[in-house]
């Protein structure tokens, strides 16, 4: 699989390259908008790691050229701003991360995102701990089985298929209703994040980024 690694730093795309091409991807690097496009008409992506500030112009740009060939977009950039990663999402992003980076880390997302975007899914999704079983609608942590309700489920659900995505609170509601078909109220949300961490324990981390969401490693 063919990737574009947009990235003015030089030692920071070396890295990555270095990493992607050890797991088997080729990779094509472009140091600035212009020369991404240039890669972008004469190659087919399977999937793009773009940087926001770049020397010529920034990634959003470049994000949407790619939107129209419906080439999957992973933000890695040092811009840790609420209002540029929720627009990041906004415009098709499947991932954003923030650096500085664990490179496993970057990798772990790489795969995720490849396997989302060829439409590659399994009846069991394991987070940290916890096992859903999707076919059956069951939830095992530590190996034991847990009862969560409707709603319990469908927030799990989320977290688990944007494993290591930073989600806002508004992200996570606008996936949710209750019963009624009414939207749920953004207090509520708070107490069936906390109920999930009280019946999932140790078996599943949720992690809380102040003021911005939720994330799931």
């Amino acid at each position: 699989m063919k990737i574009l690694l947009l990235e003015d730093d030089v030692m920071i795309a070396s890295g990555v390259k270095y990493a992607l091409e050890t797991e088997d991807y080729e990779v094509e690097h472009a140091a600035n908008v212009s020369s991404a496009k240039e890669l972008i008409r004469g190659n087919d992506f399977s999937l793009a790691i773009v940087d926001l500030q770049l020397p010529d112009g920034n990634g959003f740009e470049v994000n949407s050229i790619l939107a129209e060939k419906s080439v999957p977009v992973i933000f890695l950039t040092v811009i840790n701003d609420e209002n540029q990663i929720v627009k990041a999402f906004d415009e098709g992003a499947e991932d954003y991360i923030v650096k500085p980076f664990r490179i496993r880390e970057l990798l772990a997302r790489v795969k995720r995102t490849m396997e989302h975007s060829s439409g590659q899914s399994s009846k069991l999704i394991t987070i940290g701990n916890t096992r859903i079983d999707i076919e059956a609608g069951k939830v095992y942590a530590d190996g034991k089985l847990v009862e969560l309700t409707a709603l319990e489920y469908r927030v799990l659900m989320i977290f688990a298929t944007n494993r290591g995505v930073l989600l806002s609170r508004s992200q996570i509601l606008d996936k949710i209703w209750d019963i009624d078909g009414n939207f749920v109220e953004d207090n509520t949300l708070t107490v069936y994040i906390k109920r999930i961490r009280e019946k999932l324990g140790d078996s599943i981390s949720i992690e809380t980024i102040r003021g911005m969401g939720y994330r799931v490693d």
